[in-house]
């Protein structure tokens, strides 16, 4: 099991213990941090050092890409790797859901109504082994009602809201299933690669130890 993988474990573990002991009526763990009603996880709605927002503030590189023709290619440690196109990809199951967006540089906006295709019916869809690690997020394309707008990410991104928002890619054209962890853009940047808000856990240096 890669390192990042025991990590993510460990903590939904640690969430999974949390959420009980509040079902349970015992106090729960000092690691965790935060303020607020618990949300359905069993953690504080709102993570550490954050503010609640009303607006969606966009957030990227100042380069928004032109997409014609998205297709999504699903890759790598699998045993029926596939391209699917966008017509395609909103003929899968679809999934709605309402979660939180936390984002790194200290804002949250609450009740985001997503629609979209989860990211475990991609995982049996293609058939990956059982190495590669599995999630819970969802690949969107709509948002409150609506079409996912360009400066957020559309047509498509993935919504981690587990994670902070930044391990969400926006624009997602490929997934490639990995034996083994590789840090993206911001991770090597100096971003903590297991990012879980309740932790404070925004840059290298707050990553849990292994």
């Amino acid at each position: 099991m890669s390192t990042k993988t025991e990590k993510i474990v460990k903590t939904k573990m640690m969430l999974a213990k949390v959420k009980s002991q509040h079902q349970q009526g015992l106090k729960s763990s000092d690691m965790i941090q935060g303020s607020g009603p618990l949300n359905r996880d069993g953690v504080p709605r709102l993570p550490p050092d954050q503010r609640v927002v009303n607006n969606w503030p966009v957030l990227d590189l100042g380069v928004v890409p032109e997409i014609e023709n998205w297709s999504l290619e699903l890759a790598g440690l699998c045993e029926q790797p596939k391209i699917i196109s966008y017509n395609d990809f909103i003929k899968l199951p679809q999934t709605e859901d309402v979660s939180d967006f936390h984002f790194v540089t200290g804002w949250s906006q609450y009740d985001f109504k997503w629609k979209g295709v989860r990211f475990s019916d991609l995982v049996n869809l293609c058939k990956v082994s059982p190495e590669a690690m599995k999630s819970d997020v969802l690949i969107v394309h709509e948002v409150n009602g609506a079409p996912l707008p360009k400066e957020h990410g559309g047509p498509v991104r993935m919504i981690t809201p587990q994670l902070w928002a930044w391990k969400g890619a926006k624009w997602i054209k490929k997934i490639e299933f990995l034996r083994s962890d590789r840090r993206g853009f911001w991770e090597v940047r100096g971003y903590s690669n297991s990012a879980i808000p309740w932790l404070n856990d925004r840059y290298t240096a707050d990553e849990p130890a292994d």
